[in-house]
């Protein structure tokens, strides 16, 4: 392996270290529970890391959960900030990537898949 190869291995771990630490400003989380997965979660998943991925979203964190008690709306997908958080429900993967650009990039709610929007203290 060369120099070059392993600095970027180092540099790639470093930044899910900080991700893993707390500093992501955005934090996106897939319910991945027996109703989830059986409404296509996994391929949300795979389209929530691959458009994060694409634009180098380095201070994104994405996680999945268990159950979340709203299976009528599944795949569920909740994006945390600062002071909120929106949980968009019916999620496919042309719905995941819209979320990734238009909510995480842009800052725009992705209406027609909100299901709620929570104020939080932070």
């Amino acid at each position: 392996m060369r120099l070059e190869e392993l600095r970027k291995i180092r540099e790639r771990a470093e930044a899910e270290l900080r991700l893993r630490a707390g500093q992501a400003r955005v934090k996106i989380v897939v319910g991945m529970g027996t109703s989830g997965i059986a409404a296509g979660a996994r391929q949300v998943l795979r389209a929530i890391l691959d458009e994060v991925a694409q634009r180098n979203l380095k201070d994104v964190l994405v996680t999945q959960t268990g159950e979340k008690g709203l299976s009528a709306k599944e795949p569920l997908v909740e994006v945390h900030e600062p002071g909120r958080v929106a949980i968009y429900g019916d999620v496919d993967e042309a719905v995941a990537r819209r979320i990734v650009v238009e909510h995480v990039l842009h800052g725009r709610i992705v209406e027609d898949h909100l299901v709620e929007l929570r104020e939080v203290s932070t």
